[in-house]
């Protein structure tokens, strides 16, 4: 990677969001919990949330990634809360889309990772740009399994 393709990924706007990453923290009783991580760079997001109903009621991450892992943390945790688990999951497949096959940017709320088209052409660095989506994906899982367990 040269020295202007680093500068292309990291942009200002990029270490911006990694610098202001929303609801960082852990929920003291959260319904679900998972932790993520990247194995080729070994970056970890775990996910505590609540639920009211099938909604995000409260939403906590702790972040342990590069700047584009934790922008798109960033941008994910700003509209993580009240989103479904369908919200989610459609929103980790956009990006997923934007990143591997040229797709568009997600939707609104999550279209602020519009951000990191520039890590479309570093496939070495999606597994981190979509850890915050995986575990939230899978904080939810564990909330509706306990659920319906219990």
């Amino acid at each position: 990677m040269s020295d202007s393709d680093l500068v292309k990924l990291y942009s200002g706007r990029i270490l911006e969001l990694a610098a202001d990453i929303p609801h960082l923290g852990r929920l003291p009783a959260p319904d679900g919990t998972a932790k993520k991580r990247s194995p080729l760079c070994g970056s970890t997001v775990t996910v505590d949330l609540t639920l009211d109903g099938d909604r995000i009621a409260d939403y906590a991450q702790d972040v342990k990634a590069c700047a584009l892992g934790q922008a798109s943390a960033s941008v994910s945790g700003r509209a993580a809360i009240d989103r479904t688990r369908a919200e989610i999951a459609q929103a980790r497949a956009e990006l997923e889309a934007m990143l591997k096959r040229g797709g568009p940017v997600p939707a609104a709320p999550f279209d602020g990772l519009e951000v990191l088209l520039p890590a479309r052409d570093y496939a070495n660095r999606h597994a981190s740009i979509l850890l915050a989506l995986d575990a939230t994906l899978a904080a939810m899982d564990a909330a509706l399994t306990a659920r319906a367990a219990g």
